[in-house]
Protein backbone atom coordinates (compact mmCIF):
# COMPACT_ATOMS: atom_id res chain seq x y z
CA UNK A 1 0.00 0.00 0.00
CA UNK A 2 1.29 3.47 -0.81
CA UNK A 3 1.76 5.86 2.07
CA UNK A 4 0.14 9.27 1.77
CA UNK A 5 2.59 11.90 2.97
CA UNK A 6 2.75 15.67 3.13
CA UNK A 7 5.38 16.77 0.60
CA UNK A 8 6.73 19.53 2.85
CA UNK A 9 7.07 17.57 6.09
CA UNK A 10 6.90 13.92 5.10
CA UNK A 11 4.21 13.48 7.76
CA UNK A 12 1.42 10.99 7.32
CA UNK A 13 -1.70 13.23 7.21
CA UNK A 14 -4.17 10.54 8.31
CA UNK A 15 -2.64 9.96 11.73
CA UNK A 16 -1.60 12.03 14.72
CA UNK A 17 1.93 10.69 14.35
CA UNK A 18 4.80 12.05 12.26
CA UNK A 19 6.09 8.61 11.32
CA UNK A 20 5.03 5.15 10.26
CA UNK A 21 6.46 3.41 13.30
CA UNK A 22 4.55 0.94 15.43
CA UNK A 23 2.40 2.54 18.14
CA UNK A 24 2.83 1.01 21.58
CA UNK A 25 0.40 3.40 23.28
CA UNK A 26 -3.18 4.26 22.41
CA UNK A 27 -3.56 6.71 19.55
CA UNK A 28 -6.02 8.06 16.99
CA UNK A 29 -6.09 7.78 13.22
CA UNK A 30 -7.88 10.76 11.71
CA UNK A 31 -9.81 9.48 8.71
CA UNK A 32 -12.16 12.44 8.54
CA UNK A 33 -10.52 14.86 6.13
CA UNK A 34 -12.41 16.10 3.05
CA UNK A 35 -10.63 13.49 0.89
CA UNK A 36 -12.26 10.78 3.04
CA UNK A 37 -15.81 12.15 2.71
CA UNK A 38 -16.83 9.98 -0.24
CA UNK A 39 -14.16 7.29 -0.38
CA UNK A 40 -14.94 4.20 1.71
CA UNK A 41 -12.07 2.29 0.11
CA UNK A 42 -9.54 4.95 1.16
CA UNK A 43 -10.89 4.98 4.72
CA UNK A 44 -10.71 1.19 4.93
CA UNK A 45 -7.17 1.10 3.50
CA UNK A 46 -5.90 3.73 5.94
CA UNK A 47 -7.78 2.16 8.86
CA UNK A 48 -6.20 -1.24 8.16
CA UNK A 49 -2.78 0.42 7.94
CA UNK A 50 -3.39 2.11 11.30
CA UNK A 51 -4.38 -1.16 12.96
CA UNK A 52 -1.35 -2.92 11.47
CA UNK A 53 0.91 -0.27 13.04
CA UNK A 54 -0.66 -0.74 16.48
CA UNK A 55 1.01 -3.06 19.00
CA UNK A 56 -0.89 -6.08 20.36
CA UNK A 57 -2.86 -5.11 23.46
CA UNK A 58 -3.08 -1.46 22.43
CA UNK A 59 -5.99 0.33 20.77
CA UNK A 60 -6.31 2.85 17.98
CA UNK A 61 -9.32 5.14 17.70
CA UNK A 62 -10.43 5.27 14.08
CA UNK A 63 -12.20 8.59 13.51
CA UNK A 64 -14.17 8.34 10.26
CA UNK A 65 -15.92 11.03 8.22
CA UNK A 66 -19.56 11.65 9.09
CA UNK A 67 -20.63 11.78 5.43
CA UNK A 68 -19.89 8.06 5.09
CA UNK A 69 -22.40 7.12 7.78
CA UNK A 70 -21.98 4.58 10.54
CA UNK A 71 -18.80 2.50 10.07
CA UNK A 72 -20.69 -0.75 10.59
CA UNK A 73 -21.79 -0.54 6.96
CA UNK A 74 -18.33 -0.42 5.35
CA UNK A 75 -15.45 -0.41 7.88
CA UNK A 76 -16.39 -3.30 10.16
CA UNK A 77 -16.63 -5.81 7.28
CA UNK A 78 -13.21 -4.67 6.02
CA UNK A 79 -11.68 -5.09 9.49
CA UNK A 80 -13.26 -8.52 9.84
CA UNK A 81 -12.02 -9.63 6.42
CA UNK A 82 -8.47 -8.47 7.12
CA UNK A 83 -8.02 -9.34 10.81
CA UNK A 84 -10.70 -11.87 11.77
CA UNK A 85 -10.57 -12.53 15.51
CA UNK A 86 -7.18 -10.82 15.91
CA UNK A 87 -8.87 -7.49 16.67
CA UNK A 88 -11.82 -6.33 18.72
CA UNK A 89 -13.71 -3.16 17.83
CA UNK A 90 -16.24 -1.10 19.69
CA UNK A 91 -18.24 1.87 18.48
CA UNK A 92 -17.44 4.70 20.90
CA UNK A 93 -19.57 7.67 19.84
CA UNK A 94 -20.00 10.42 17.32
CA UNK A 95 -17.49 13.18 17.70
CA UNK A 96 -18.24 16.89 17.76
CA UNK A 97 -17.32 17.25 14.09
CA UNK A 98 -20.00 14.74 13.08
CA UNK A 99 -17.61 11.86 12.52
CA UNK A 100 -17.71 8.41 14.08
CA UNK A 101 -15.19 6.97 16.55
CA UNK A 102 -14.47 3.24 16.57
CA UNK A 103 -11.94 1.83 19.05
CA UNK A 104 -9.97 -1.11 17.65
CA UNK A 105 -7.79 -3.20 19.96
CA UNK A 106 -5.27 -5.70 18.62
CA UNK A 107 -5.80 -9.00 20.42
CA UNK A 108 -3.00 -10.95 18.75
Amino acid sequence: MTANTDAATGADPHTDSDDDERHDTSWSAKLEEPRHADDEALVCEEAIDAVERTTVGVHVNLVTHGDLGHPETYLYPALSDRFGDDVDWTFVDRCGCGGYVTRVTKES
